[in-house]
């Protein structure tokens, strides 16, 4: 009888990462240290500022900070690794790491999906009901929604995590990827995967699909409501508060269904990394300045903080 036997027996994970190209590891290192670093600045910014601006004590600022605080975890969960991976010849992640890492990145991410499905309802409730919004959007619901967002992820990530670390590996250890991503592991497996991929497709429908629902839902509503409203003053306003929402759920929920709403089988792996560093680099670094630039309250508040007023 042959032994199956699991990454755990060597105790480490090789990440393959980009070694493919390995002429392209340098640039992707620079490259994403400052998308790192963009991120970084950009999300303590809006944390720091609506945390001293008064008028920023509002139920949406509220979630844009919790927005900015996930992001900043978010990427500080595989980023560091991936730097440290590119930078020198050694592409190993500790068994127990790459079990921290995968619980981290699922539970940060599902809990990002359903926050943002959270501000689409704000922002509907804003629009659509705003002379009942500081009864709907009470300060105490405003906490027990942001509570139930980040519960429901780090339930549902230790549920996912332990199903995808139950599968024999057979002494499998190189992950093809940049950091410990669940259909990567599954590749490694040596078993029938096809009930994990279920699992996996069931999950992803739940906490994605279904935010994702609610918040073209909400949008749908409001877009109805704009279109009824005849102040330009009105209009000009709606936009500015939904359309950077409307663009950070496009940046995060594309590239994020694409890698985990088809089984791991049907994409290309190459494809799927740089999808990946889409998601995990380049949308954490970009809502910061897509607030900041659409938003006359941000940009108000960091006049009023500079002493420019």
């Amino acid at each position: 009888m042959i032994m199956e036997k699991n990454a755990s027996s060597e105790g480490y994970f090789i990440l393959l990462g980009f070694s493919n190209w390995p002429y392209l590891e340098v640039v992707l290192f620079v490259v994403i240290l400052i998308f790192y670093l963009m991120t970084l600045v950009g999300n303590l910014f809006i944390i720091i500022l609506s945390y001293l601006d008064s008028h920023l004590h509002t139920p949406m600022y509220f979630f844009l900070s919790n927005l900015s605080f996930l992001d900043l975890c978010y990427t500080t969960s595989s980023i560091p690794q991936l730097l440290v991976n590119l930078w020198g010849p050694e592409k190993t992640i500790s068994y127990v790491g790459c079990m921290i890492q995968l619980y981290f990145v699922l539970a940060l991410g599902t809990t990002e999906c359903v926050l943002l499905g959270v501000m689409s309802y704000d922002r509907y409730v804003a629009v659509c009901r705003p002379l009942h919004y500081s009864v709907l959007m009470h300060p105490c619901f405003c906490h027990r929604l942001a509570v139930a967002s980040w519960v429901s992820g780090l339930t549902a990530s230790a549920l996912h995590s332990s199903f995808t670390f139950s599968v024999p590996l057979c002494g499998h250890q190189q992950v093809d990827h940049f950091f410990c991503e669940v259909p990567a592991l599954l590749r490694l497996s040596c078993v029938d995967i096809r009930a994990n991929e279920l699992i996996l497709m069931v999950m992803s429908s739940i906490f994605v699909i279904i935010p994702l629902i609610l918040i073209l839902s909400s949008y749908g509503a409001i877009a109805w409501a704009v279109l009824r409203m005849q102040s330009t003053t009105g209009l000009q306003k709606v936009f500015g508060t939904c359309g950077a929402h409307v663009m950070v759920v496009s940046l995060f929920f594309i590239p994020v269904m694409c890698i985990y709403l088809q089984p791991p089988s049907g994409k290309s792996q190459e494809q799927g990394k740089f999808i990946a560093l889409f998601y995990t680099v380049v949308t954490p670094s970009l809502n910061p300045l897509i607030y900041t630039l659409r938003n006359k309250d941000i940009r108000g508040a960091v006049k009023k903080l500079m002493g420019w007023d």
